[in-house]
Parts: structure tokens; C-alpha cells; sequence
């Protein structure tokens, strides 16, 4: 892991430069693509051949593919309705009211995130909101299952007013999709899940096949295969966002405790080789102290093969003079989650810019933020929280402008737009403006 001292050096390290490249892949991931389709290509052609192959043959593809990549012969993609309240009903009592508590929770935070339609009778203008008619939201499968990625994702859809949410998630090769899965499914109030992952999945609620309706929104986080399906279906569909390895900036300054700094850190580092912990601290004690922790702790982690890796390809350790310093990094990375060890974290708050959650002091951890706050933990990576946001009611809902002027007002202003129109040199427009002005002036037509 690099240690950097200096702001200037800090600058140079965590300056992201253009983002990042989705079609990147391991020399692993390459040579496993060459041995399913007897090709070398790049990920981005691989999902240029799926996407292709579901819009053009529907089912018969998603359930090629699911067989081809995962392993997993299918007869049927549709989970029926009664399994969701089956798993529900065979889960654990104190993991089922986990996630019920969950469930509540994300359900309060948004319900008071949700705008109002709005219209000033003085100016004839105002919004109008309506929720989408259909959502597809993606649970990654894989190497882990995340039943609480189903409550972040359905739960706003379902705050939102969305007419029907429909969930795609991979399935086992033995056993089916995850149960714990399917129980947070029926949690949250999904109304159809398919057993189906990757590209393929994205495919699916993109175009719709016989089987699988068309949605009007993909979102959810997943892997390259996902990630650059939702980037290329985009305009067909609307999408969340595009998530690549999940990332964690952690600022402290003295006051501080250097062993929940480093748990913090591990918690991030131990989701993925590809994992990003960072830390800026204006203390060189702090800083000792925190390696030191790391150190230790590592070694009682489980999975302390990947944190280790993680923390060795993109941990970045950060002295700097003053906390406006470490700010200025913070937003310069733009992190998905940016988490503030301070004195005055509520303070510091308001010089963040770019973050896809913030974290304020030690009680508010970022596994918080990835269970039981309440706002989506499906939140922007890669730097691109400069300009999107973590996932919300928001991103289900369109707005409508609404433009309702009296003929007094239109009488006061068509004039200005008649000059406007004739300047672009659009001659119906100034018409369509003139005729108005006409009649509301008693004038001939």
C-alpha cells in the first residue's frame, strides 16, 4: 500500500484523471472468455454478442447463455411466486426481522426523499412527478449472494410508485436462486423474479422477451459484464448508474481511534481485490497508528488474502497539512463513501462535495450505510459522483413540466419568443406566436 506525504503528492495519487475504463480485464478473465467462446474478446465484445442474441431470440438466448456461462440448464426462467413466501417462511426468525428492520427503514428514508408535484396558478407553471410503469432491478450472484442489495434497490422503486418491479438474479447450479434472496424479495414487494444473470439478465429487462417484460429502468450494481451491458442498453432503457469495485475515503484527524480507522478501512478492503480503501489524516502519529492496526488486524481477517490484495493494489495512506487539505482530496477522488473521523464532522460536511454517501463521526460507520441506515447503499464509484448520485426515488420518478399560461401572460411575453424564433430563423414558430398575439389584441387573422 502507497504512504503519501504532502498535499501535492496526495493530489498526484488520488487524481482519478478520465474515469475508468469498463472494458479492462484480468489476463484470468480474458483467457476464460477465449475458452466459452472459442474467440479472444474483450469483454465489450462479449456483451455486444449477448445483447445482440437476446434482442434478436429472446428467450431461447438468456436460457443459451445461462447454461453456457454459469453452468446452470434451466427449464424455466420465471421463479414462481409461491417460492418467494417460502423462503421467506424457512429463513431464520432473527435474520428475517433483520431484514424486515431494514426494510422499514430504507422504506421511512425515502418516503421523506419523495418530491411533490407542484403548480404556481400565478405563472401558470409548475412539475408534474409520475413514477415509471416498470423497473428491473439486478442482485449479483457469484461468489456471494446479497439479499440486501434486493431491500436498497425494490424498496425505493416500491416508495417511488413504480406499477411493477421485477428482479433478476442468478441461480445456483443445485439449488436455485439464493433463498435468503428470494425471502428479501418478498420483503420488499418485488412482484416477479427470474432466475438469470450477467449480461443476458440486463439483456432481458432491456428488449423483453416472450417471457420476460420490458422494463423502463435497470438498476443495481454487478460485475464488468453487467456493467458494461447497462452502459451499452442505455437509451433503450434508463439506467442507475455504472458501479465498478466498491470504494471507501476515510479522513481523521487527532482525535481519532486509530483501530475503528483500520476496521473501516478492512471492511472495505475484504469485498474485492479491486477495492479501494483510502485514508487522509492530518496526524503522522494517526497515521503510524493506523498502519500498525491494519497490520494486526489483517491477520484475524478471514478473508485477509483479499484485503491484503486490495489494500496492496489500491490502498493509498495520506498525510496532509490541515483537514481543508484532506477535503479537497476527498473531493477530488469523489468517493463512494467518504467517512469523517473528526472533531466536527458535521462541520466538515459542508465543504464535501463529491461523495456518494458521507459518514459523520465514529458511530455512523460505512456498514451502516451498507445495511441498516436507510438510504441506498447502491451509490455512485469510479468518480462519478461528481455528477450522479446514489440510487433514490428519484431516479424512478419523471418529471413533467407543466406550462399553463393565462392569454394576459402569453400576451405580455409572446413578442420576446416571436424575436427569439426569428433569429433561428424559424418562420412557423414566429406564426404560431404571431396568430396568438393577433387574436388576444383583437387584431385580423
Amino acid at each position: 500500500m502507497q504512504v503519501i506525504k504532502g498535499f501535492a503528492a496526495g493530489k498526484e495519487a488520488l487524481d482519478r484523471g478520465s474515469l475508468r475504463v469498463w472494458d479492462s480485464a484480468s489476463p484470468e478473465v480474458l483467457d476464460r472468455i477465449e475458452k466459452l467462446f472459442n474467440e479472444r474478446l474483450t469483454p465489450r465484445e462479449v456483451v455486444s454478442r449477448i445483447l445482440d442474441s437476446v434482442r434478436w431470440r429472446g428467450d431461447p438466448a438468456v436460457l443459451g447463455y445461462t447454461g453456457m456461462l454459469d453452468g446452470v440448464e434451466l427449464e424455466s426462467l420465471e421463479v414462481p411466486k409461491a417460492a418467494l413466501k417460502q423462503a421467506y417462511d424457512h429463513t431464520p426468525a432473527d435474520l428475517r426481522k433483520a431484514m424486515e428492520t431494514v426494510e422499514a427503514r430504507v422504506r421511512s428514508f425515502h418516503e421523506a426523499c419523495m418530491p411533490k408535484s407542484w403548480i404556481d396558478d400565478a405563472t401558470g407553471l409548475g412539475e408534474r412527478f409520475t413514477p415509471m410503469a416498470r423497473a428491473g432491478v439486478y442482485a449479483p450472484g457469484g461468489l456471494a449472494a446479497y439479499p440486501s442489495t434486493v431491500l436498497m434497490t425494490a424498496v425505493p422503486a416500491k416508495v417511488a410508485g413504480v406499477g411493477e418491479i421485477i428482479l433478476a438474479t442468478p441461480s445456483g447450479k443445485e439449488t436455485g436462486p439464493n433463498q435468503t434472496v428470494l425471502a428479501a424479495a418478498y420483503i420488499a414487494g418485488v412482484d416477479r423474479v427470474f432466475q438469470m444473470g450477467g449480461a443476458q439478465a440486463i439483456a432481458a429487462m432491456a428488449f423483453g422477451t416472450d417471457t420476460i417484460p420490458k422494463v423502463d429502468i435497470v438498476c443495481g450494481p454487478g460485475n464488468i459484464f453487467v456493467t458494461l451491458a447497462k452502459q451499452m442498453v442505455y437509451g433503450e432503457v434508463a439506467v442507475d448508474g455504472l458501479y465498478g469495485p466498491t470504494e471507501t475515503l476515510v479522513i481523521a484527524d487527532d482525535s481519532a481511534d486509530p483501530e475503528l480507522c483500520a476496521a473501516d478501512l478492512l471492511a472495505q478492503a475484504e469485498h474485492d481485490t479491486l477495492a479501494s480503501p483510502v485514508f487522509i489524516t492530518t496526524s503522522e502519529d494517526m497515521l503510524s497508528r493506523v498502519i500498525e492496526q491494519i497490520t494486526k488486524q489483517l491477520e484475524m481477517l478471514p478473508k485477509r488474502d483479499i484485503a491484503a490484495a486490495a489494500l496492496e493494489g489500491q490502498g493509498a495512506f495520506v498525510l496532509v497539512d490541515d483537514l481543508d487539505e484532506a477535503i479537497e482530496l476527498g473531493n477530488l477522488y469523489s468517493p463512494e463513501h467518504m467517512c469523517l473521523l473528526v472533531k466536527e464532522p458535521r462541520e466538515l460536511m459542508t465543504k464535501v462535495r463529491n461523495a456518494g454517501g458521507v459518514f459523520l463521526g465514529e458511530s455512523s460507520p460505512e456498514v451502516a450505510g451498507d445495511y441498516i441506515a436507510g438510504p441506498s447503499h447502491v451509490m455512485p464509484t469510479g468518480g462519478t459522483a461528481r455528477f450522479n448520485s446514489a440510487l433514490g426515488v428519484h431516479q424512478f420518478l419523471k418529471v413533467t413540466s407543466i406550462i399553463g399560461l393565462e392569454a394576459e401572460t402569453f400576451r405580455a411575453l409572446g413578442q420576446d419568443a416571436a424575436r427569439l424564433a426569428e433569429a433561428e430563423g424559424l418562420d412557423g414558430h414566429v406564426r404560431a406566436a404571431q396568430l396568438r398575439l393577433e387574436r388576444n389584441n383583437g387584431g385580423a387573422r
